[in-house]
């Protein structure tokens, strides 16, 4: 029977019926597998939207690169775009369906883990700030006449 209520106990069933645990050993690389996928899951968010807004520093098309090789290199990261948010979704699901199995130290352990993947991989994105550039060169502007 399923549990409807958090518990705290080493029998798990994840996800699948091959993935169950009975020993303390299989329940500690099972919240090892949750975390590591928690963290992954913000890694890959982080890739997902350092291809959708490239900053200024990475190599990008410039403007002498010819319409049509500027149009390939949109239309290729718009298809890393989908295929990294196909992933990171199938992946957040299944996270989702790991804390429906209502075992505590399975919930600590993904939470532990988006903790450490966000501040990890995507702390720094707060930090800096996205300023449109019009925005930018108007702010930065120390003519009080403008």
């Amino acid at each position: 029977m399923m549990h409807m209520t958090f518990y705290w106990g080493i029998n798990v069933t994840l996800l699948f019926d091959f993935w169950s645990t009975s020993s303390l050993l299989s329940y500690c690389l099972t919240l090892l597998a949750c975390f590591l996928f928690s963290a992954f899951y913000q890694f890959l968010e982080d890739l997902r939207l350092r291809f959708k807004f490239p900053s200024q520093s990475q190599s990008s098309p410039s403007i002498t690169t010819p319409l049509l090789l500027r149009h390939r290199y949109r239309s290729f990261n718009k298809l890393i775009v989908v295929a990294l948010f196909a992933i990171n979704s199938a992946i957040g699901y299944l996270l989702m369906l790991a804390v429906m199995s209502f075992n505590g130290g399975v919930f600590v352990a993904i939470v532990l883990g988006l903790s450490v993947g966000y501040w990890r991989f995507r702390f720094r994105d707060e930090e800096e700030e996205v300023v449109p550039v019009a925005v930018a060169a108007s702010t930065n502007d120390t003519c009080a006449c403008s």
